[in-house]
């Protein structure tokens, strides 16, 4: 882990980036606050690609938090096996969805605070859904984020939520959410966890991993 990059270098950077992917966008399939909590659960350690495969059988059959509660974890578990931890992320969905109907009417919160009360719901989880599905500006630091913005030098830290104030502190609010999505595309494409593609990456002559080990 490297030095900061000023604030201009920052912009910069997601400046090259935004010019990158353009696109750049949540890349779990959800139409309402609600599948994106459930999408976001069973994210943790697999793919959005497999994740999207398992709801969209799933959100076919079960809309509300009501639907769900008519299932056993060991059904549920049947049902989004694929995702991994199946157990685990059965019982947290079920206790969510007890939770959001018991506490909240059967609707999603909309605060971190009342979000990370839920089951299986960390700071991460809370602010994907309040950045994607609420449009609250916010970053989720997931091991893209992380490994990228350490690696760059957008951020300079060796845990997940320094690395979150450390972001918060170097990029305008208004471009928190915009700039997780950036980072995550450009981890998954280009600075990838094993084998980063340096030679492709347009941020070369402004990443500290790069004039550290590359160069």
């Amino acid at each position: 882990m490297g030095k900061n990059l000023s604030k201009k270098q920052v912009k910069e950077v997601l400046n090259i980036l935004e010019e990158l992917y353009p696109h750049a966008k949540a890349e779990l399939n959800f139409s309402n606050p609600f599948e994106l909590l459930i999408a976001t659960i069973l994210s943790a350690q697999c793919t959005d690609v497999r994740v999207n495969k398992v709801t969209q059988k799933l959100f076919k059959e079960y809309k509300t938090p009501e639907d769900y509660l008519k299932l056993s974890e060991e059904e549920l578990g049947e049902k989004i096996r694929s995702c991994g931890f199946y157990n685990n992320k059965s019982k947290n969905i079920l206790g969510t969805c007890e939770m959001l109907v018991k506490e909240y009417g059967g609707n999603v919160p909309d605060t971190r605070e009342e979000l990370m009360k839920l089951p299986g719901v960390g700071r991460k989880t809370a602010n994907v859904v309040l950045s994607n599905a609420f449009s609250k500006d916010a970053i989720a630091v997931d091991t893209h984020v992380f490994r990228v913005s350490n690696r760059i030098g957008l951020s300079n830290s060796d845990n997940v939520l320094d690395t979150e104030k450390d972001l918060m502190r170097n990029i305008e609010k208004s471009m928190w959410s915009k700039a997780h999505h950036l980072l995550i595309f450009h981890g998954r494409r280009i600075c990838k966890a094993r084998k980063p593609l340096c030679e492709k990456c347009p941020l070369d002559s402004y990443c500290i991993y790069y004039k550290e080990n590359v160069q």
